[in-house]
């Protein structure tokens, strides 16, 4: 028998590696880093100084970056690639006059959001002044795990995505009501799976409770999660589930006619 331990790994000619390491590159620039030197750029995404640098002038020249001679950040071409995706959906056309209506109606904001790796992306948002200043932008990312609109849209996945997803989840605990292991959230996902709803409380930030649900393309398959955030002393567990959700899920309904 041949060993198959020392056979090499399968290459996939499809992958083009260094595209993938210029993406990394860019999503290397967040919120703890906004600017980076290219000793830093370089260390942060594991490459050599040179290709480091080979990688920055590249998306300079094409416009996504910019340098003062020193440090390196994304400029607001880097929103053009978003919003391709965003066009694509037909979001600002479609989507954000149900949001509006929703944040109107309830005096609460209201977001759309799709699932990424192991967190959740917001793609429409109608922000409302509260009492929690969440400061929260399209192409903002929280944990899937953390959120009622993560929770939503795992409860979508097949079991092998979500137990995949619940193998690698960062759990933390940052309030004293955090759900902060696969046991419990795996619990938490199947319940969501059978209300069509879910609600966290203060699991993300001490006075912030959530609720969410899903919009269904006309494939009824899962195409994003609706979502409205609130104060705790300012909307009952009660309200929330019984004018909160019951609004929620007839926009949703409404959005899934109106979806192309």
């Amino acid at each position: 028998m041949p060993d198959t331990k020392s056979q090499p790994e399968t290459i996939d000619k499809d992958f083009l590696t260094t595209f993938a390491r210029g993406l990394e590159v860019i999503k290397s620039f967040d919120t703890q880093t906004p600017s980076m030197s290219l000793t830093e750029v370089a260390k942060k995404n594991n490459l050599s100084r040179a290709s480091a640098r080979r990688f920055l002038l590249t998306l300079q020249k094409l416009g996504y970056v910019q340098s003062d001679g020193k440090r390196f950040k994304l400029t607001a071409k880097i929103l053009e690639l978003g919003y391709s995706y965003l066009a694509s959906l037909n979001f600002s056309e479609i989507i954000t006059p149900f949001l509006e209506r929703i944040a109107h109606q309830l005096g609460e904001s209201c977001s759309a959001t799709v699932l990424d790796g192991q967190d959740v992306v917001y793609i429409a948002r109608v922000p409302i002044r509260g009492l929690i200043p969440v400061n929260l932008q399209i192409g903002a990312r929280l944990p899937a795990y953390l959120t009622s609109m993560g929770r939503v849209l795992l409860a979508s996945l097949p079991e092998a995505q979500l137990e995949t997803f619940l193998a690698n989840a960062p759990f933390e605990k940052l309030t004293p009501y955090t759900l902060s292991s696969a046991e419990d959230l795996r619990a938490e996902i199947k319940r969501v799976r059978a209300q069509g709803y879910a609600i966290v409380d203060q699991e993300l930030e001490l006075g912030l409770r959530t609720v969410s649900v899903p919009v269904y393309d006309r494939h009824r398959h899962v195409s994003f999660a609706l979502n409205v955030a609130t104060h705790a002393s300012k909307v009952s567990m009660k309200r929330a589930e019984e004018e909160f959700i019951t609004l929620l899920q007839q926009v949703s309904r409404e959005i899934t006619a109106a979806l192309p």
